[in-house]
């Protein structure tokens, strides 16, 4: 049997465009947390979607949050998944706050929305391809949410989130998203320095999430052509994105942040030199994006990973008096371009921001306040996707051409089985179709 893959010739593209848009951390109090909130209510109920390391780690960090916070329901589309990370819980926390019953246990495709309906609160942390679905069922039910970035791999799913987005905000909803550098100290502190005119005008700047090596591919075994591309998920497209988005979307949402606008357009490059086996699916292993904003700003976007080369995860921007320096591991600082110290900020001083997040949502929650992350990650998302349709493709992509494709790469969950055929297939020698600059457009 043979399948449509997503590629597009640059003729199709023009038509359907119509072109005229990080780990566990374990906090010492975890055992006896003690609520940072003044006004104790009603014990909230904890799901999660998506039994990860990552979901497991935002577990650990709600429950951290707020003593009167309980995991009851959990999801996963594997169950030795969903075992692992009740296991590591189990391990960690006492066992009258984790009172998860083995029929709250929920696998398989669509259990999702078992375990959404049993709780007040949804971390939602499944590989991103899927986050669309699950977020606008959560909030049509009425949950707060914490979810992870990015928040979708296509267009479409971009769109589901900005209309779910809406609803969450007309319900009072809270939603928090992990761009966790929102709330960092350092780069709070940053921000608020450029809001006041310390660089002046923000006109260039550099991002970069360049690293030696990525997740090692899972060794293909006795699966099915789906769950394999599930199970190895970064590797794949629809379900990962590609590294630009999976990870470099944090320095590309700083750079949306600093600015104050999202780009009208990039062009770029990237390829695959060094991860060229089909072990590697379909995903690149260097990009290079210059992003303009309507402002007139340029950013220059850096993300790679290969072994034995330069690593650098920071940003830097140029304004028109001076420069900003931003890094989530070391010392920001705001200069002038003489050398002069305009502001200093030690980041070992900051409070762990993934742990900030969840104490923000849970105080939010506790206190009638609203907080409204998704249409900015929507629009981060949408920043990486284009940066991503730029390099794979070798031309310039305009936000509203990228936006008006209405591409979708991800197929509704609840028709899934194990059995289904995926997204994209592999040949008969196992390589999975490579975009190639120039010649398609792969989104």
């Amino acid at each position: 049997m043979t399948r449509k893959t997503n590629f597009f010739t640059r003729r199709d593209f023009i038509k359907d465009s119509s072109l005229a848009t990080g780990g566990i951390l374990l906090a010492p109090s975890i055992l006896s947390a003690t609520s940072p909130l003044k006004s104790k209510t009603n014990t909230l109920k904890l799901a999660i979607v998506g039994c990860g390391g990552r979901g497991t780690g935002a577990v650990l960090q709600a429950l951290n949050a707020d003593k009167d916070v309980k995991l009851v329901a959990m999801a996963d589309v594997f169950k030795d998944k969903l075992d692992k990370s009740f296991k590591t819980l189990s391990e960690h926390i006492d066992a009258n706050r984790i009172p998860v019953k083995e029929s709250h246990k929920f696998t398989g495709f669509g259990s999702y929305k078992k375990a959404i309906d049993e709780a007040d609160v949804i971390i939602l942390t499944t590989p991103p391809g899927f986050r669309p679905q699950h977020f606008e069922y959560a909030v049509a039910q009425g949950k707060h949410v914490f979810m992870e970035k990015p928040v979708a791999t296509d267009v479409a799913g971009v769109k589901k989130v900005l209309e779910a987005a809406k609803v969450a905000k007309a319900k009072k909803l809270n939603v928090v998203v992990g761009l966790q550098r929102h709330y960092q100290n350092s780069y709070q502190q940053i921000y608020k320095h450029i809001q006041k005119g310390k660089i002046g005008k923000i006109v260039s700047g550099q991002v970069y999430w360049n690293t030696n090596k990525a997740k090692q591919p899972i060794e293909r075994v006795n699966y099915s052509e789906l769950e394999h591309q599930l199970r190895n998920w970064y590797y794949f497209n629809w379900i990962c994105g590609d590294h630009i988005l999976e990870q470099h979307i944090h320095n590309i949402d700083v750079a949306n942040w600093f600015i104050g606008e999202y780009p009208i357009k990039a062009q770029g490059m990237g390829g695959r030199e060094v991860r060229t086996g089909n072990e590697y699916g379909q995903i690149f292993d260097h990009h290079f994006v210059e992003f303009t904003y309507p402002s007139g700003a340029v950013i220059s976007s850096q993300s790679r990973q290969q072994l034995n080369c330069l690593k650098r995860i920071s940003e830097t921007f140029q304004g028109t008096k001076g420069i900003a320096e931003t890094d989530n591991r070391r010392t920001s600082l705001l200069k002038s371009y003489s050398g002069k110290t305009i502001y200093k900020h030690d980041t070992q001083e900051d409070k762990n921001p993934y742990q900030v997040e969840h104490d923000n949502l849970f105080d939010s929650i506790r206190n009638g306040g609203v907080i409204s992350d998704a249409e900015n990650a929507a629009k981060s998302t949408m920043t990486g996707i284009l940066g991503r349709m730029a390099t794979y493709s070798g031309q310039e992509i305009t936000w509203d051409a990228a936006m008006n494709t209405n591409l979708k790469l991800v197929p509704d969950e609840n028709t899934l089985t194990m059995d289904s055929l995926a997204p994209v297939l592999p040949d008969n020698n196992g390589n999975y179709p490579i975009p190639v600059p120039g010649k398609t457009l792969y989104f």
